[in-house]
């Protein structure tokens, strides 16, 4: 059965610490949506987080971190390109970059970027900081199913096979974050979502 517990109740936040440390995926909210994951650097973990959410492995899977240094551990090369963007954090922004050779290669989809986000909600970052590696994470739903906004349509989609759900109410949603591709000499956009595209060109017309 999923236990649901509240995200601000540090027992919670104990509880879902123990469960990634045993590589056991753990669905959380974010400033978008509700999300599930599992720790990055964990293979097996991240198999089982394609398993629950019926992911076919040809898809990459994100992550999420804690603070902004994180991106360096994470990325081959952060780039003056993803050093801008970056500064739009923490937020609905997903930047892509090229991998670190730490990163399992399951997580990658057999490719050598990586999506990246450092998300506007501060017990989850909490909890990843904690966890003391980035989470293996995209939304809480089947795959190809609505991004849930509440808990109750987590657990309608993922159901039992979900040990845990950190509750925090219904998220900001609909829209997922924005993902753009910070691999090039230009930012090129792969997802419209929260963030408005206008306010990535103006980060970059700003220093």
């Amino acid at each position: 059965m999923t236990s649901i517990r509240l995200i601000d109740d540090q027992r919670s936040l104990d509880q879902a610490l123990a469960l990634l440390h045993a590589g056991a995926p753990v669905a959380f909210p974010t400033d978008t949506v509700y999300g599930v994951g599992a720790t990055a650097l964990d293979e097996a973990a991240v198999r089982r987080l394609y398993t629950l959410k019926r992911r076919p492995l040809s898809q990459a899977i994100p992550l999420l971190i804690a603070d902004h240094a994180d991106l360096a551990l994470v990325s081959a090369e952060v780039t003056p390109l993803a050093e801008r963007l970056a500064r739009l954090w923490p937020g609905a922004l997903t930047l892509v970059v090229r991998a670190a050779p730490l990163l399992p290669a399951v997580l990658l989809a057999g490719g050598t970027t990586v999506a990246v986000r450092l998300p506007d909600h501060e017990r989850l970052r909490a909890l990843i900081r904690v966890l003391g590696a980035p989470l293996a994470a995209t939304s809480a739903n089947r795959h190809g199913g609505r991004d849930p906004q509440t808990v109750a349509e987590v657990v309608a989609q993922l159901g039992d096979a979900l040990p845990l759900v950190l509750d925090g109410g219904p998220t900001p949603g609909p829209l997922p974050s924005t993902i753009v591709d910070c691999t090039g000499a230009e930012p090129r956009l792969l997802r419209q979502g929260a963030l408005p595209w206008e306010r990535v060109v103006a980060a970059l017309q700003h220093e």
